[in-house]
């Protein structure tokens, strides 16, 4: 039974100044995928089938293109400070010999590549707050990919060090080619076949 349906559950009440990086792993009974984002805690509505496709498709590809010193990894949390802790959909990171089974985190200073996928309810924070404090936290590539009709747009942003924000530097519909964080060629029509719509 959902909490709002639910009497005897009660939201967590947040402390003087906000949530921290840290609650995250601490507060009990959080729903899955919980983002700290300006010292709230956000939490994900149930996604679209585009959306867990898209996801999926990033991932696989990705992670199937990246060089062997590169990790992908889905859905996992970075500390962007300590009043932000959000959760891109994918991100690129350096692999590492000495992982930590139990990490439930990455600093975003080690993030080359973050993908957000809109969804319904994310549009203003994927299009306008996120990109802003990835860029502040110097994450060197930034992708946002959009449900047009069935089909994905890839909104593709690199960050530019003397100003510190991004600039765009291509808006892509069926190919993505790009040579930045490393060569990448996707189809990006594989994530919704012709054969059949979207539901």
């Amino acid at each position: 039974m959902g909490a709002l349906m639910n009497p005897d559950y009660s939201w967590p009440e947040p402390p003087e100044g906000g949530w921290t990086a840290d609650d995250l792993d601490t507060l009990p009974n959080l729903p899955p995928h919980t983002e700290l984002i300006d010292g709230s805690l956000v939490f994900v509505s149930p996604q679209t089938r585009f959306h867990v496709r898209a996801v999926s498709f990033f991932e696989r590809r990705l992670s199937a293109l990246a060089p062997d010193e590169l990790d992908v990894l889905r859905e996992f949390t970075i500390d962007i400070d300590r009043r932000n802790r959000p959760e891109p959909d994918v991100i690129v990171v350096p692999a590492e010999d000495d992982e930590d089974p139990n990490q439930t985190r990455l600093p975003a200073e080690s993030v080359r590549l973050a993908v957000e996928v809109v969804s319904p309810e994310s549009v203003s924070r994927v299009r306008e707050t996120k990109p802003v404090k990835y860029a502040r936290a110097k994450i060197p590539h930034f992708w946002r990919v959009e449900n047009q009709d069935g089909r994905a747009v890839v909104y593709v942003f690199e960050r530019e060090p003397a100003t510190g924000s991004y600039t765009s530097t291509g808006i892509f519909h069926d190919r993505l080619k790009v040579s930045v964080p490393f060569p990448i060629d996707l189809d990006l029509t594989e994530i919704w076949p012709k054969r059949r719509g979207p539901e």
